[in-house]
This record gives C-alpha cells, structure tokens and sequence, in this order.
C-alpha cells in the first residue's frame, strides 16, 4: 500500500519557513512499513533489528516484525526524563551480544546528526557483527542513514509524543509542541 502524500497534517508553517508534520499512529506505521520495503528491496537481509531507545525501539520492533528478524534494544539518549541534559548522546545499556558474526539493522525514530547512530554502530563493532546498516523514519540535516522512510526539515510530531499526562493524570498537550500547535 503506497502512502497518501496527503496523510501528514501540515499544521502551519514556522517563522523558519520549514513544515510541521503532525503524525498519527496509522500514517507513522505506514512510515515503518516503507521503511522496511525499502530493506528488503535493497537486498539487505538483517538477521536481528536493533531499536535505539526509546523512540527508536517504535519503528524498529515494527520493521523486525515486518522483516521477521529478532529484535533488541539499545538506551542512547542525551535526555534524563523530560529534560535534555546532555550535549552528546550517552550510552545506558550493554550492546546485544547476540549481533555477534550476523547482520544487523540499526532503527531509530529520526537522524539529525547522527550522533546517536555514529554511537551505536561504535558499541557494535565492538561486539564483531558481520555488517552493520543504518535506518530511520525521518532524516534531517547532513547525516545520511543508509535507509530512510522520509527526508524532511519539517518539525515532527511524533503520535507518541503528542500529549503527555499531567500530575492529574489528565492528558495534556506536550509543552515542547505549544507553540508549533
């Protein structure tokens, strides 16, 4: 099934003159499903699927599940909670063991530095894996995955991400999107 180029809701436009996509849980796994027709296309074929954390392990299980391929996770974040804290992503969990001598496909949400996937492909050669891809919904900026969905500047606004419960327990409009909503 193709996706509709009609699907994301453009919100309004930025005084930065760039989209806000507006994702909803149906259009972000057609993203996925795209995603991983274009793995499978390539020729590429994964043995296990590895989602960065946490929003990477969304796509990721959703493309091993595609791909019928094992999948694991991997915590790199630069945020504690809600906050950003850090400048450079860390890394808070041990790389799979199991990539060892297999291909690999590494998922996160979106890439803009690349960072985050330069930083998990260094965590996996240390574990010896027979080849390493890269792969993302959206990519933004210079670094270029080796598979992506959807190449974009806009905003996202991830289904996920939305809104947020508050200390009510009422569901609220994420802080971070006021603006851009």
């Amino acid at each position: 099934m193709p996706i509709s180029r009609t699907s994301p809701r453009r919100v309004r436009e930025p005084a930065m003159d760039s989209a806000v996509l507006e994702l909803s849980w149906e259009v972000f796994g057609e993203f996925c499903r795209a995603l991983a027709v274009k793995v499978a296309q390539s020729g590429y074929k994964p043995d296990l699927v590895i989602g960065i954390a946490k929003a990477g392990v969304i796509p990721g299980a959703v493309i091993a599940s595609i791909l019928r391929c094992d999948f694991f996770s991997m915590k790199i974040s630069r945020d504690v909670g809600v906050e950003r804290v850090r400048s450079r992503p860390k890394i808070f969990s041990e790389t799979p063991r199991e990539a060892q001598n297999r291909n690999v496909l590494i998922v996160d949400e979106i890439a803009t530095s690349g960072e985050t996937l330069r930083m998990a492909l260094n965590a996996l050669r240390q574990v010896a894996p027979a080849e390493m891809k890269t792969a993302v919904s959206f990519a933004k900026g210079k670094y270029e995955p080796d598979f992506y969905a959807l190449r974009t500047e806009a905003a996202i606004i991830f289904p996920w991400d939305r809104q947020v419960v508050d200390d009510d327990g009422q569901l609220l409009t994420n802080p971070m999107y006021e603006e851009l909503l």
